[in-house]
């Protein structure tokens, strides 16, 4: 029982008469790199040799910079790319710059949508959680808290596809930059 404890800790998972090596497969491996350059840390999820640990430190220690630069220059583009659509519709239809702020709001809209109203529909389809629970999923995981008291891809009674941790993957820092703009917007309203 220990020995199958230990296997189960180390990423291994019985599936019927096969065993899967589930958390460290390329999909798995994939979002363990995403949870640790983006600070999430789920906690279920960790190397568990000398060799790897020191390797993770190493991989953090600039993976992590890379990624903020990477957050930063998402972000940038999303909001060069409203502010072009909003500069493009204010000489097309002659809008006033007022019309800057509402397409700034109906971006702001679709993205909400986007990264954090639609995904727990994913969720609950695939992990069986219900939409707050995977909301709040949605919400721990863009803002970095990473609780790890719901972690996707680790119910053992369930199936899950290949694209769908790198989906997520993906998800998480597209999200994380869209909620970086929404965070520096606010702050730039109560300054």
């Amino acid at each position: 029982l220990q020995d199958i404890i230990q296997a189960y800790k180390s990423g291994i998972t019985l599936q019927g008469n096969s065993t899967s090596l589930g958390r460290w497969d390329f999909s798995g491996s994939f979002f363990f790199s995403i949870s640790t350059i983006t600070t999430i840390g789920y906690g279920n999820l960790s190397p568990s040799t000398a060799a790897g640990r020191v390797f993770c430190v190493f991989f953090a220690l600039f993976g992590i910079p890379l990624n903020l630069v990477l957050l930063n220059s998402i972000g940038q583009l999303m909001l060069s790319g409203v502010q072009h659509c909003a500069h493009h519709l204010e000489e097309k239809f002659h809008w006033q710059k007022k019309a800057t702020l509402l397409i700034r709001i109906g971006a702001l809209l679709t993205c909400l949508l986007l990264f954090l109203l639609l995904p727990p529909v994913l969720f609950s389809a695939k992990e069986g959680w219900s939409y707050e629970e995977g909301f709040y999923y949605s919400f721990i995981t863009l803002t970095t808290i990473g609780f790890g008291d719901y972690v996707i891809g680790m119910n053992p009674d369930r199936t899950y596809p290949g694209w769908y941790k790198n989906v997520v993957s993906l998800w998480i820092l597209f999200g994380m930059a869209w909620l970086a703009l929404v965070i520096k917007f606010c702050i730039n309203l109560l300054e």
